[in-house]
C-alpha cells in the first residue's frame, strides 16, 4: 500500500508587465502589424519569437514574448504560442519575429514553425492571421508571400 499522493491546486493567469498605447486601434494590414511589433521590439540584437493577441474586431489585447532565442535561431513550440492565445481568449493572433543579420527572407525553419502554428491554430480555432519577419526597416508577411 503506497502512501496518499498530494495534489497541488493551482490556477493559471496572464500577468500584465507593462503596457503600450496603439492609436491605430485596430489591425488592417501587415504594415499595421510590423509597426506596432517594431515598436514593441525596438532594437534587439538575437531573435524574439512574439505573438500579439487579438478580439474578434482585430484590435490587440496583448503581446507576449515567447522565446529568445540566439543570434541567428529560435527554437518556438507552437504549445508556448498558443497557451498566450489560450489564456487571453483570442480570437486570432499574429506572430512576429526579427532577423537581426537584417534580411527579412523567410528560412526553412521560418516556413516549417509557421506551417505547425497554423495547424494548432485550426485545432484550436484560433486564426493564425500572419506571420511577420521584420528586418532593417523592412519586413515580410509570410501570409502575402503565400506560406499558409
Amino acid at each position: 500500500m503506497q502512501p496518499a499522493k498530494r495534489v497541488n491546486i493551482v490556477s493559471v493567469k496572464l500577468v500584465k508587465e507593462s503596457s503600450m498605447l496603439y492609436k491605430q486601434r485596430r489591425v488592417r494590414s501587415p504594415q499595421d502589424s510590423y509597426e506596432l511589433f517594431r515598436d514593441y521590439l525596438g532594437d534587439v540584437d538575437r531573435e524574439h519569437f512574439v505573438v500579439m493577441c487579438l478580439d474578434t474586431k482585430n484590435q490587440p489585447t496583448n503581446i507576449s514574448t515567447v522565446h529568445v532565442g540566439s543570434l541567428n535561431a529560435s527554437l518556438v513550440h507552437p504549445r508556448e504560442v498558443m497557451k498566450t492565445a489560450i489564456l487571453s481568449n483570442s480570437a486570432s493572433i499574429i506572430c512576429c519575429h526579427p532577423h537581426p543579420s537584417g534580411d527579412p527572407t523567410p528560412s526553412p525553419e521560418d516556413v516549417e514553425i509557421t506551417e505547425r502554428l497554423a495547424a494548432a491554430c485550426k485545432l484550436l480555432s484560433i486564426e493564425l492571421l500572419d506571420h511577420i519577419i521584420i528586418g532593417d526597416d523592412k519586413f515580410i508577411s509570410l501570409k502575402e508571400k503565400g506560406y499558409f
